[in-house]
């Protein structure tokens, strides 16, 4: 008797969208459903690893390198891949989401790499996963244009060799996509967007002389490197393409991916290109994980959190010195300034801090930076064009004068600035507006003239949950309590209504987002993202 056929994934809860069969073929379907079925059970464990971990920080109040990985570190004679031709000169890469017009914009913009973000610059409704996969495709196959219906103003690609390469990012291992099934089990999103992207375009990819590129988010441990290693291999063989085609960037934003830096480098070495340090979330991890250590775990209001505090100095040095030992690329973090179309002022004050950032960047041996808009695509490239010359990057510059303890990743408390009144009042306003826009589909936001995303909702709630379980006391005499929070919220609600007026007030979700930020944000229970119940309300 023969064995019974695989069962098959099922679409639930989601309304057909023009085009979504040129993305769920029956083939793709079953590939995206062999990753669930071969993959999906380390990824549970891994979760409830994260758990554990944490519970034992929770204990110990400390993080260390680990022992039992003393021997990779020590064994200088493991290198990453060698870097192919689209993947070699980084200095400027653009971040944004796949709608058609970002596609367009980003592909145009000047920046050596589009980063084509499936995860916190995207709002994860099934129109932005399944029509964001479709302009990928179509923009490979330059059958893409969109006009402005409210400006009328129309967008094209420019030529091939003028074009951005593709680093797509798959959604982080905590999130499922609930409108695709097995057997009545979500499947995770990383395996969807991953999937779907790498099974179109893998082969479409290297006709055009690049390759399916990934940026791996929320990453914790090499163990979750290894994971996505596993999933390279089995994919590869699977379309039936070259084993290395596939090559990956990770970010180092969580607190514990720093200790094991050069840990997820060897796990991915024939697949690896990179390291990034992504600010908002690595700010965000600390706080969540280090939230019951005590006064000395406190951070300051976000914005005093520069680059240049010792212990995300200790960090990025890290990360340099890490990415260049073994020869891989090292991406430097966000400018995610918006230029503003009125305020001159504003843009130069503005500018000159992205180039100083840009140019601290480069001089401290970084490869290449982010950057969130077009106009800040010049500056950064002046930054690296000063150091990098014709060199596609400088990984010759090994960093070896860079020395970081353990405990230099975690000394919160060399900074001298403390939280204020008014950096609560900054976390509630933004986080209200953030997730009013995410709760309508929409991921990436320009608030207060930066463009804003996940993480930034992350660390806006994660601090008002600190300052608060913390019991700080703010310059003006007032304590951090919930009903100072709720005071707060309330005046931000009133703000924006009077700002907006009631019509348009009425239409958004704005209660529900405030409901929704004071819920993560006083909750004595800390839910470890956001996005996570955020998700249940998105429709």
């Amino acid at each position: 008797m023969s064995a019974p056929a695989p069962s098959t994934l099922a679409i639930v809860d989601a309304e057909p969208l023009p085009r979504q069969e040129e993305v769920l073929t029956d083939a793709a379907l079953a590939f995206v459903a062999e990753l669930h079925r071969q993959f999906t059970p380390r990824r549970n464990e891994l979760l409830a690893r994260r758990t554990e971990r944490r519970a034992e920080i929770a204990r110990t109040s400390t993080l260390d390198f680990l022992p039992e990985t003393a021997a990779v570190r020590a064994d200088d004679s493991w290198k990453v891949a060698p870097a192919p031709a689209a993947l070699n000169d980084r200095r400027v890469e653009i971040t944004g989401p796949t709608d058609r017009k970002m596609t367009i914009n980003a592909l145009n913009s000047g920046a050596r790499i589009w980063l084509a973000d499936f995860e916190d610059a995207s709002a994860p409704t099934w129109e932005n996963v399944i029509l964001g996969q479709l302009n990928l495709t179509d923009a490979y196959e330059r059958r893409i244009d969109f006009t402005d219906p409210r400006s009328g103003k129309s967008y094209a690609l420019k030529p091939a060799d003028e074009l951005a390469t593709v680093v797509t990012r798959p959604r982080g291992w905590h999130l499922d996509e609930r409108h695709l099934q097995l057997d009545g089990t979500p499947v995770p999103g990383a395996l969807v967007d991953f999937g779907l992207y790498f099974f179109h375009n893998a082969q479409r990819l290297i006709d055009l002389g690049k390759g399916p590129y990934f940026y791996l988010p929320k990453t914790e441990s090499h163990l979750e490197a290894r994971l996505w290693n596993d999933i390279f291999v089995f994919a590869q063989d699977y379309v039936g393409i070259p084993q290395g085609t596939v090559r990956a960037t990770v970010l180092i934003e969580t607190i514990t991916a720093a200790y094991e830096m050069e840990e997820i480098l060897y796990e991915l070495r024939d697949h690896a290109s990179g390291l990034n340090a992504g600010r908002w979330d690595y700010l965000f991890s600390i706080v969540k994980n280090f939230r019951d250590g005590g006064a000395k775990f406190v951070l300051p209001d976000r914005n005093a959190v520069t680059m240049t505090a010792p212990f995300m100095r200790a960090y990025t040095e890290l990360l340099v010195r890490t990415c260049h030992k073994r020869g891989a690329h090292a991406i430097g973090g966000m400018a995610a300034f918006i230029p503003s179309r009125r305020d001159a002022e504003v843009n130069k004050v503005a500018f000159e801090k992205v180039k100083a950032d840009k140019d601290r960047e480069a001089n401290d041996g970084f490869d290449g930076s982010w950057v969130a808009h077009p106009d800040l695509v010049p500056i950064a490239l002046a930054s690296f064009d000063a150091v990098l010359g014709e060199k596609p990057n400088q990984k010759d510059r090994l960093r070896e004068d860079v020395s970081v303890a353990a405990g230099d990743l975690i000394a919160i408390d060399t900074l001298d600035a403390k939280p204020t009144y008014d950096g609560l009042r900054n976390a509630v306003a933004v986080g209200i507006r953030y997730i009013e826009a995410w709760l309508r589909g929409l991921g990436a936001v320009a608030i207060f003239n930066l463009m804003e995303d996940a993480a930034t909702a992350e660390i806006s709630r994660s601090q008002i949950w600190q300052w608060i379980n913390a019991d700080v006391v703010f310059e003006n005499g007032e304590h951090a309590t919930a009903e100072l929070a709720r005071k707060v919220a309330a005046e931000e609600l009133a703000v924006i209504r009077a700002e907006i007026g009631e019509e348009t007030f009425t239409a958004g979700k704005w209660q529900q987002a405030h409901d929704l930020l004071l819920q993560v944000s006083l909750d004595q229970d800390y839910a470890d993202f956001l996005t996570l119940p955020a998700y249940e309300q998105l429709r």
